[in-house]
């Protein structure tokens, strides 16, 4: 891998993958949500950052809209990792999110990332 690029890569333990960890999440989350997406986070024991996908068939029922959404988040987290703290963070999309340009949803993600730190450096003080 390229040192320049080292910062940004995107491991599988950038990830959450067990039930048991979404639901952590979703028993008390620091949220942030707009008309695109609803962010749900919580400090984590883990070391790093890490990100759990919840784009619903009820969200968005095209495969090809799922996906679309999916990427889009992971490659926000994957830019955004580096600067945020210790958290498990699950994204889930509102239903405006398919028909939104990619430019649009990949500034409300990134205004997301800013509120959720925002939001724990708050609460730690």
């Amino acid at each position: 891998m390229n040192r320049r690029h080292a910062g940004f890569s995107f491991p599988l333990g950038a990830r959450m993958s067990r039930p048991a960890e979404f639901r952590r999440v979703f028993a008390q989350p620091i949220r942030s949500s707009d008309a695109y997406f609803s962010i749900l986070a919580r400090l984590n024991a883990v070391g790093a950052p890490r990100v759990g996908l919840a784009i619903s068939k009820k969200c968005a029922p095209r495969a090809i809209d799922r996906n679309r959404l999916k990427r889009l988040a992971r490659e926000s987290f994957r830019l955004t990792r580096a600067r945020l703290p210790n958290l498990d963070v699950v994204v889930t999309c509102r239903r405006t999110a398919t028909t939104a340009p990619n430019a649009l949803l990949a500034m409300s993600l990134s205004a997301h990332w800013q509120r959720i730190r925002d939001r724990l450096l708050y609460a730690r003080s």
